[in-house]
């Protein structure tokens, strides 16, 4: 199978998108039920499943899951700063090198489920009582050469929880779980 097609599962992220009261609405749906739609799919996957990369090369579905966790905690710290900061300039993290701790190689997905659950929660708390007018504050992102708005970041963040959900549901279907 292309390589390209294993990382994109559901194409790349397109941060052209429009802001329109649907988007946003479908945007914040897509992360409240996260957390709920991740567990449905691995929660019975064995501990050698668990343990298989979604793609040659990639991380192992308990990764991927620990990810997860590990990036939707830093975009609600994110949103939370944008809210109260005049275009606050975020912290970035090396992803890879976090995959490679011990917590995220813990074959026990149930503490961050936990963590899924309370952040998606608050996380969608947040989202809802925001105002359109919320969604145009910008964040500064080291690594991006150009300011994120709220907008842009919540549909990066929709975008990324079906994009990982991808990566374990295709390989599910490739292996025939």
């Amino acid at each position: 199978m292309d390589l390209e097609r294993l990382k994109y599962p559901i194409g790349k992220f397109n941060p052209k998108q429009e802001f329109s009261s649907r988007n946003l609405k479908k945007w914040r749906k897509t992360i409240r039920k996260f957390p709920k739609r991740l567990k449905k799919v691995v929660v019975d996957l064995s501990a050698e499943q668990l343990n298989t990369p979604y793609r040659p090369g990639g991380w192992t579905v308990k990764q991927v899951v620990h990810h997860v966790a590990d990036s939707h905690i830093n975009s609600y710290v994110r949103f939370k700063w944008t809210l109260t900061e005049d275009t606050p300039i975020i912290k970035a993290y090396d992803e890879k090198l976090w995959a490679m701790l011990p917590d995220a190689n813990d074959d026990n997905l149930q503490h961050t489920f936990t963590i899924l659950k309370g952040i998606h929660g608050r996380w969608t708390c947040l989202l809802e009582g925001m105002s359109h007018n919320d969604f145009q504050q910008n964040l500064s992102h080291p690594e991006w050469k150009n300011n994120l708005s709220l907008g842009t970041m919540l549909a990066l963040y929709a975008w990324h929880c079906d994009h990982h959900l991808a990566h374990i549901t295709e390989l599910i279907k490739r292996e025939n779980w």
